[in-house]
């Protein structure tokens, strides 16, 4: 099955009806064939961002627990790379949880993202690949 990286972003809008990118999510969603992966940053930065409704996080936490995303494993063991991610684009800068996702698109050759965020313009995987976005 095809994978394809989910940022926070999309995610957020999702379960937020007032974000702008709300209707451009949801139709990601809707029509997403892929297998839509995360890391426990992301799903962090969704629930703190959700902070303004309690239903939201739970509603959320609940699309989650019945299998919508995959959540991939961070562990210590990976926090050299991550922390050379982020000191490599120091310049934008580079968040905990886009770290964790380029990480884990070098770690599993997954080149698709769907974000919100521009930096993945600017992002690269191994060999200088560029990451395919998505929703902007």
């Amino acid at each position: 099955m095809k994978k394809i990286l989910i940022d926070s972003g999309p995610l957020i809008a999702l379960f937020d009806r007032s974000d702008k990118y709300h209707q451009a999510s949801t139709a990601f969603i809707k029509n997403n064939r892929a297998e839509l992966i995360t890391t426990l940053a992301s799903i962090t930065e969704v629930l703190h961002l959700l902070d303004f409704s309690r239903n939201a996080q739970a509603d959320f936490l609940s699309w989650v627990d019945a299998g919508a995303i995959t959540v991939e494993s961070i562990t210590v063991d990976d926090f050299q790379k991550i922390r050379a991610l982020i000191i490599k684009y120091s310049d934008l800068p580079m968040d905990f949880a886009d770290a964790c996702l380029v990480f884990l698109g070098e770690k599993m050759n997954v080149s698709k993202v769907a974000t919100i965020d521009r930096d993945f313009d600017v992002y690269r995987l191994k060999g200088k690949r560029s990451f395919t976005t998505y929703i902007k």
